[in-house]
């Protein structure tokens, strides 16, 4: 038996995938994936791996860092012929945008300019607990939103979304495989995280943040 937890939708998206393909190369282990929208606790909640997005702050797990991820503005092409093309943070403000709460990661849009944090106050026309409630709203015409690159790296790339302000995006935040660095570490875990290091490192969408001119 071996516990995994990553978020809800980079479970689905990035996590099920080697999931199902490990345990086909291991008939001998149980998988129970628990893809949750909140911070686990590796110990008290008998995890075993864990696939963080984000720095990591506990001593007591082992981070193996597989890509990253940025923080961006997205809105469908046909919005933006429409209503405009921001160029400057201050200009969401006559934007209809969409917040989500899924992601503590998204609920305050801060932004960076020549190296310094900025800060906008902006208001929310919709505001959602799920991110892909957030995407589908944007892809369907009706505002901005903000998510994580991964999110809609299928879309912009089939040109159904399109990435805006992207000059002005936060650093990127990392993606860790992470185990309990206090145990001694099992094979079904060393296993699990050595498949899952190896292919994630090669995926376009998290490796350089999916930025396709790095």
């Amino acid at each position: 038996q071996l516990t995994i937890t990553a978020s809800m939708l980079f479970g689905e998206l990035f996590v099920m995938p080697l999931v199902v393909g490990y345990l086909q190369q291991y008939p001998g282990v149980s998988i129970n994936a628990l893809l949750l929208d909140r911070v686990t606790q590796m110990v008290e909640e008998g995890i075993d791996v864990a696939v963080r997005i984000g720095h990591l702050m506990d001593n007591a797990q082992h981070g193996v860092k597989v890509g990253e991820v940025r923080r961006v503005l997205c809105a469908s092409p046909a919005y933006l012929d429409a209503h405009g093309r921001p160029q400057h943070p201050e200009e969401l403000k006559q934007h209809r945008l969409v917040v989500s709460h899924a992601s503590v990661l998204l609920r305050r849009w801060e932004f960076m300019e020549a190296g310094k944090p900025v800060h906008v106050d902006l208001q929310s026309r919709l505001t959602v607990s799920a991110n892909q409630a957030a995407i589908t709203a944007v892809t369907m015409g009706w505002g901005v939103t903000r998510v994580l690159s991964y999110q809609v790296a299928s879309q912009v790339a089939s040109g159904a979304l399109e990435l805006v302000l992207e000059e002005f995006e936060e650093p990127a935040l990392p993606i860790h495989v992470c185990y309990q660095a206090e145990r001694k570490v099992s094979a079904k875990v060393r296993t699990f995280v050595d498949y899952c290091v190896e292919r994630m490192t090669q995926d376009p969408a998290i490796k350089a943040a999916g930025r396709s001119h790095r």
